[in-house]
């Protein structure tokens, strides 16, 4: 019976080749891609490229789809208002036909996120996003496009450091790349996939990863690390775009089917360029709900609060590893407002990536922009032990550009980096007196880290003195801390010192 079955299995096959017909010519298909564009100044200009685009494959007779790599509901100014509402509007309105979560997508919340999922009018896909164990509520599965007699298989996929990167909640769970993308690329070849696509959010040794290990994967379109990169082995392809539209990375893929000696088998090779957006004349329909956004953040924030008497650096490699001035006043205005003994700001937390010359207006459109999470300030209490553990996980990572780097305040250390992780921290003084591992502090930080985010998991096992609800907005508290001041900024002084 068994080998019965097996023939009747084999003849069903070979009837189902010799019905499938081949693809009458080759596939010109381009994807145009896009990824970590969170702030709507580029969207005219974005939406002019993708047109012309559009139009010039148009005339050849080439396909177009257009992708996303995740990040794109926060962080930003206007998000800070709506949540990252505007954004999907954007997103849709500059032709996004398919997107990946990132890990900035759950900025706000996972209720949130929802919220925003439901708006938009593309498939945003995450295979390994789970809530309880099951697909994130929202998010479509791995797509199957058929254009021209050939199957296009597209899969998302999040960073898995997503659950201490951002706020993805209590119940979210981000499963491997190798385990969701095996079960992914299986379901699809299984539905007769030709060539797949992956849509990435987890920077380029993930996408390389991927390539690496499931043979099936042609082509990762990344994102997550904001870098513009192509990278083609002569068997399979990644790209990504940079960030905030800065470029639009363009592949152009000629897919064709071959047969020989009996046998079909499908051939593809790529071309590909990373096309800047700069010189674009903006594309008028986007350009308007962009200059609509403009205004009434102009009508709400443009108010100036202070002046800076110092040179202020947010750029994210400053931010990310030396002391900076405006470093110095998110950490001074929270330790300000608690009443605490020290202040911690995240480095990540700060995302203007700007240089404010001395005697630059402050407004409060400056500072939403630099802190734009809407993070509250939580208060807590610790030993000295654990608080050399918070600065030591604060310089793990420095060589990275890890957005955990601590900027400090009411106390000051050095640290050798070129010495192991967890044991770089040389020399703390609180207070100008020797960091007391057996005594006890209190501390001042956002409520993304008090929670564990960045790594900082120590900060979890400390006493809540006061929480993210009573503590009040970080954002506001830097506002008021300069009102209050006339000046913004806390020039460098040397609370941190790098020894190697």
């Amino acid at each position: 019976m068994r080998h019965v079955l097996r023939s009747l299995l084999l003849l069903t096959v070979t009837v189902l080749w010799l019905t499938t017909p081949l693809a009458a010519k080759p596939l010109n298909l381009i994807i145009l891609h896009l990824n970590d564009w969170d702030k709507m100044d580029s969207a005219g200009r974005v939406a002019s490229v993708i047109k012309a685009e559009k139009a010039k494959a148009a005339e050849n007779g080439a396909a177009v789809l257009v992708t996303f790599g995740g990040d794109m509901i926060s962080p930003s100014l206007m998000s800070g208002i709506d949540q990252g509402a505007h954004m999907i509007e954007l997103g849709e309105a500059v032709g996004i036909q398919y997107g990946a979560l990132g890990n900035h997508e759950f900025d706000f919340g996972p209720e949130v996120l929802k919220q925003r999922l439901a708006e938009a009018d593309f498939p945003w896909m995450s295979s390994n996003t789970l809530v309880n164990g099951k697909v994130f509520p929202g998010l479509d599965g791995s797509q199957l496009v058929e254009i021209d007699g050939y199957k296009i298989g597209i899969i998302g996929l999040t960073t898995p450091e997503t659950i201490f990167l951002s706020s993805p909640g209590a119940t979210v769970t981000f499963t491997s790349y190798a385990e969701a993308g095996q079960r992914e690329v299986a379901a699809l070849k299984a539905q007769g996939a030709d060539f797949i696509i992956v849509l990435s959010h987890g920077g380029e040794g993930l996408d390389r990863e991927l390539t690496r290990t499931l043979r099936d994967v042609d082509l990762v379109m990344g994102g997550h690390d904001h870098l513009a990169r192509t990278v083609y082995d002569g068997r399979d392809m990644t790209a990504a775009a940079g960030s905030q539209g800065e470029f639009v990375a363009k592949v152009t893929l000629t897919i064709d089917r071959v047969e020989k000696r009996g046998k079909t088998s499908l051939v593809w090779s790529p071309a590909f360029d990373l096309i800047p957006t700069r010189n674009a004349t903006p594309d008028a329909t986007v350009q308007a709900k962009v200059d609509g956004y403009l205004a009434t953040l102009d009508k709400e924030l443009g108010q100036v609060i202070g002046s800076t008497s110092i040179e202020l650096d947010t750029r994210r490699a400053s931010i990310r590893s030396v002391e900076t001035g405006f470093g110095n006043l998110v950490a001074d205005a929270s330790r300000a407002a608690t009443g605490a003994d020290v202040g911690i700001a995240n480095g990540g937390g700060i995302r203007g990536d700007k240089v404010y010359a001395a005697g630059t207006e402050l407004t409060r459109k400056d500072i939403l922009s630099e802190l734009p999470f809407g993070n509250s300030t939580v208060k807590l209490e610790l030993t000295g032990a654990q608080l050399r553990a918070v600065l030591e996980n604060g310089v793990s990572e420095v060589e990275k550009g890890a957005g955990r780097f601590a900027q400090v305040s009411g106390m000051v250390f050095s640290y050798d980096a070129s010495k192991p992780a967890g044991a770089r921290v040389v020399e703390v003084t609180v207070g100008g007196k020797p960091l007391n591992t057996a005594g006890t502090y209190t501390l001042a930080t956002n409520d993304y880290v008090a929670g564990g985010g960045d790594g900082y998991a120590v900060f979890k096992k400390a006493k809540v003195l006061v929480d993210g609800d009573a503590g009040g907005l970080l954002a506001g508290q830097v506002i008021d801390y300069i009102k209050a001041k006339g000046t913004g900024g806390s020039k460098v002084e040397g609370r941190i010192t790098r020894l190697d």
